[in-house]
């Protein structure tokens, strides 16, 4: 048997714990010993350096891997909409025939062997044949091929308009949306005076005091529509500036112009592109008006619009010398607002 053999201290002379000795085949007792609780403040500088460096790497690692499954998801939902376009039949149909128009425009020997500047008195105001699709005018030139050759000046007159809405539509947008406060109220006032005037009406102004020509009448239009584009850019950048990820980036310690150029420029592109499309058929009947009325190419340059007038003094005897052109330009027109209207639908 074991006795229990129990000491008693007089009161509160009870001995000190004798400190802890770190034996020498046990080192991790001595530096628990000298752990933050022992040696102070200063031994956790380099753990809390050493925690904030590793906070920073998980940050842009989950950052990395948040963008690597944005764009894997921004390709899947890109295949998921070709998919849908692909089963709407008459978006395939007004498609194609834009292609085919952009395509005649830049090469339209793919499509005639006929000269459009050949003439032919012998066959002056023929009727549309298999030889001469659209028939042939007044000089006997092919009609079909004057309409195709004349897709090239319409179609970079187009472009040039809308390339110079864009610019300065997106910039005015950018620009007041992002930085709003004055800023954003005096653009937005020039831009209502700008609204306030007719298009058509802004448009001959302009080409009046640029002169007659192709790049006159393509600065006008796109003049004429850039207030459209500036409310359209403007609008869009105000609604995702006060989305949770804009406020994320941001509280994440993004610079406003990463935030601009990473999260708010692609982002609102959607309506942008889709009202790009659909002035693109505002911009050719805007230009084709202004052919009609002779601010145009000169002849015998073939435009669309000055095909028209050149066969309206023969609408009671031979109208497909107008109906025709004007047939081509109208279907093209229908085809830009239908795919437009298709991809409306498709961003809601």
């Amino acid at each position: 048997m074991t006795a229990d053999i129990r000491v008693a201290w007089p009161h509160g002379q009870a001995p000190a714990a004798a400190p802890a000795t770190p034996s020498p085949a046990d080192p991790s007792a001595g530096e628990a010993a000298t752990g933050p609780a022992a040696t102070g403040p200063a031994a956790t500088e380099p753990a809390a350096t050493e925690a904030a460096a590793s906070a920073v790497a998980t940050s842009a690692g989950a950052e990395q891997g948040d963008d690597r499954v944005s764009g894997g998801g921004r390709w899947d939902a890109a295949r998921a909409a070709l998919a849908q376009l692909a089963r709407k039949p008459v978006f395939v149909l007004a498609l194609l025939y834009v292609l085919f128009v952009v395509v005649s425009a830049f090469a339209p020997s793919l499509f005639t062997d006929q000269d459009p500047l050949q003439t032919n008195p012998a066959l002056a105001v023929a009727e549309p044949s298999f030889e001469h699709p659209f028939g042939t005018d007044y000089y006997g030139r092919d009609l079909w091929s004057r309409v195709l050759h004349g897709s090239a000046l319409t179609i970079q007159a187009t472009l040039i308009a809308l390339g110079i809405a864009t610019v300065v539509g997106l910039t005015l947008g950018v620009v007041a949306g992002f930085f709003g406060g004055f800023v954003d109220a005096l653009l937005m006032r020039i831009v209502d005076v700008q609204l306030a005037i007719p298009g058509l009406l802004m448009a001959l102004s302009i080409v009046t005091a640029l002169g007659y020509g192709t790049v006159p009448v393509a600065v006008a239009v796109g003049v004429g529509i850039v207030p459209g584009f500036a409310r359209t850019t403007r609008a869009e950048v105000l609604r995702i500036k006060t989305l949770p990820y804009v406020e994320a980036a941001r509280a994440g310690g993004a610079s406003w112009g990463r935030v601009l150029v990473r999260h708010i420029l692609p982002n609102s592109w959607g309506p942008v592109a889709v009202l790009a499309v659909l002035d693109t058929g505002v911009a050719i009947i805007a230009i084709a008006s202004l052919s009609f009325l002779g601010f145009g190419a000169k002849p015998p340059a073939a435009e669309w619009g000055t095909l028209i007038a050149d066969g309206r003094d023969y609408l009671m005897t031979a109208s497909w010398l107008s109906l025709l052109p004007g047939l081509f330009v109208a279907l093209l027109v229908l085809s830009l607002n239908h795919i437009s209207k298709t991809l409306q639908e498709l961003e809601r």
